[in-house]
């Protein structure tokens, strides 16, 4: 298997920036496209878990646009041959600056092209460095 083949990383590195531009937009129709419309797609958020598209679809629907900012740090995208990747990052929040965000993506090259199929939320008190 090749790992990080250069057009492949390129591919979904873009797809990945668009979903993060989409999210602090709160453009829910780009979320919505980029999460794979399927009953084995889910979501674990911080305070909910999302089994489906449709339960990932009314979540976003619901969700206050307010407070979506926020500032990413060391994203790690590795791709797996041509049509899988996983992306991974940490994001941090102005209000809560004690704490630590933490997403994980699977990312499945569809016919309809590069989708979620797979993602992780959770957030963590900042480690503290010795």
């Amino acid at each position: 298997m090749e790992i990080d083949l250069p057009d492949v990383l390129a591919e979904v590195t873009a797809q990945f920036e668009r979903y993060e531009k989409a999210l602090v937009t709160n453009d829910v129709a780009v979320l919505d496209e980029l999460f794979r419309s399927d009953k084995r797609t889910l979501r674990y958020g911080i305070g909910e878990n999302l089994y489906g598209y449709d339960e990932i679809m009314a979540f976003r629907a619901a969700r206050s646009p307010a407070g979506l900012m926020r500032k990413i740090e060391r994203t790690v995208i590795t791709t797996y041959g041509r049509d899988t990747a996983v992306a991974s990052t940490l994001f941090y929040r102005e209000s809560t600056p004690d704490k630590v965000g933490r997403q994980m993506q699977t990312w499945v090259r569809c016919p309809e092209g590069w989708r979620i199929v797979a993602a992780h939320v959770s957030v963590i008190d900042e480690p503290k460095i010795a």
